[in-house]
């Protein structure tokens, strides 16, 4: 049963440290957490409303699993649908907005379209300027989003949190750590373009290291419960969220 009142640290997110923590914990058994991460993404991306939660969950899972000094094994990446509702509703909230700005950004293009010879070429240049402009800010705004919820998924998985509960706490704890998890995003964001620039397949070898970092990240937020309460913390070390 999720508790609302848990607490998450501060200032404990070094972007670096997060990393180099992921690459020295997969290292060993790179080829197998490769596996996991790529299965899982394939797998939701079949029916991505519905099952990507899942298998974004059980990702997690596993790379829990395997902070705790457990083998990681794809048998786990499937027990994600222990918490299909509150992944499925966490997913919808992340991914209907992007459907609904592609839809509502594909309609003028539409009209633009039928008009073609219509236009003149300096009314088509300021239209296309503008549509990239209002790209531009949803792009940003989406990112702003996305990274305010990003330790939802491991939430649902860690503390049987429901969506709604996730999304708060997540958003919550990231505001707090906002330079830590903004250095963590940037971090990520450079390495995947870097893998898309290895002949665009090199982004899939990094995307395990991203993912386990992030899961560091969120450890170094969220303790363990037991950890937690094995000795009173210092006073300051944490903020009660409730």
């Amino acid at each position: 049963m999720f508790e609302p009142q848990q607490e998450f640290t501060v200032g404990r997110v070094k972007a670096m440290e997060c990393f180099r923590e992921a690459w020295e914990m997969i290292r060993g058994q790179y080829l197998m957490v490769l596996v996991v991460v790529i299965v899982g993404m394939l797998i939701g991306s079949l029916v991505p409303l519905i099952i990507l939660g899942p298998m974004v969950c059980g990702i997690y899972l596993c790379l829990f699993e395997m902070m705790d000094g457990k083998p990681i094994s794809i048998d786990k990446l499937f027990k994600g649908f222990d918490f299909f509702l509150p992944s499925f509703l966490l997913t919808l909230v992340v991914m209907i907005p992007i459907v609904v700005m592609v839809v509502v950004m594909n309609i003028p293009l539409i009209g633009v379209a039928m008009a073609g010879p219509q236009m003149s070429q300096e009314e088509l240049i300021s239209f296309l300027i503008g549509i990239l402009a209002v790209e531009f800010v949803f792009a940003v705004i989406m990112t702003v989003i996305h990274t305010l919820v990003i330790f939802s998924f491991p939430l649902i998985v860690d503390r049987k949190a429901g969506a709604w509960d996730a999304i708060k706490l997540s958003a919550r704890a990231v505001w707090a750590n906002k330079g830590g998890v903004g250095a963590l995003f940037g971090v990520g964001f450079l390495l995947a373009i870097a893998g898309y620039l290895l002949f665009c397949v090199g982004i899939y070898l990094v995307i395990p290291i991203i993912i386990t970092a992030t899961a560091v990240a969120y450890r170094k937020v969220f303790p363990p419960l037991a950890e937690r309460f094995a000795s009173p913390p210092p006073p300051d070390l944490y903020n009660n969220i409730a």
